[in-house]
């Protein structure tokens, strides 16, 4: 492993853990303020990255991403949901499942602010200095994207169960029926390059909005963004 990828993890590996941990506990938080507080005994409403750490999807998929791609992805555990708990089963559920890519994008923005600032303040020509620009970068990047990935409609996304709980009763159940193979789905429409085409024209609005929330240039932002992949 050389220092340029070294470098590339020390820059991913925080706002990895952050945007995986508090997409989780957004969840569980959710879930808690909806009646159900299995999550928050199981110790999952926490800020604590170790509560919520897949060891392949937090750890090894996203370090193998890096080495082998310069890109960052993965995924935490589950947050455990019991239903019976809800008042409304349905409508409560949708806003469980959306609480997770909210949390997403609001840590987006405040990725974008900080990397606003420390355009204005830091001095990029000094590798240090660098370092707190870069890392912003990725944070904005993994949480754009998780957001953004998450609200596909494809079961066990959350997308999938914010459709599931706008459907009928009748059709919300036959939907549900997809979950089994939403990950052959997902993985089938990353394979045929119809993800990208689906889930890149909406990452690139959502930055446009970012930039206009918080004042980013988005040329320096691409300029950054080509430095750690």
């Amino acid at each position: 492993m050389d220092a340029s990828t070294i470098q590339k993890i020390t820059i991913w590996i925080l706002p990895v853990l952050l945007a995986v941990s508090l997409h989780e506990a957004a969840h569980a938080w959710m879930a808690n303020r909806k009646g159900d507080s299995t999550a928050r005994l199981l110790g999952r409403l926490s800020f604590n990255p170790l509560k919520h750490i897949d060891p392949i999807g937090t750890i090894l998929v996203p370090t193998l991403m890096i080495v082998f791609t310069g890109f960052a992805f993965g995924w935490a555990k589950p947050v455990p949901v019991d239903v019976r708990n809800f008042t409304n089963p349905k409508k409560d559920m949708m806003w469980v499942a959306l609480a997770g890519p909210a949390s997403n994008f609001i840590m987006a923005i405040i990725w974008a602010f900080i990397l606003h600032i420390s355009v204005l303040l830091v001095d990029s020509r000094s590798a240090i200095s660098l370092f707190f620009l870069l890392m912003p970068v990725a944070g904005i990047t993994i949480n754009v994207i998780l957001g953004v990935l998450n609200l596909l409609p494809i079961p066990p996304l959350d997308g999938g169960r914010i459709m599931s709980g706008l459907l009928s009763p009748r059709v919300s159940a036959q939907y549900s029926k997809i979950e089994p193979y939403g990950f052959f789905i997902i993985i089938a429409l990353m394979l045929t390059g119809l993800l990208s085409n689906i889930i890149f024209p909406v990452i690139h609005l959502v930055l446009i909005v970012l930039s206009t929330i918080s004042g980013l240039d988005m040329e320096v932002f691409y300029r950054l963004l080509n430095a750690i992949q």
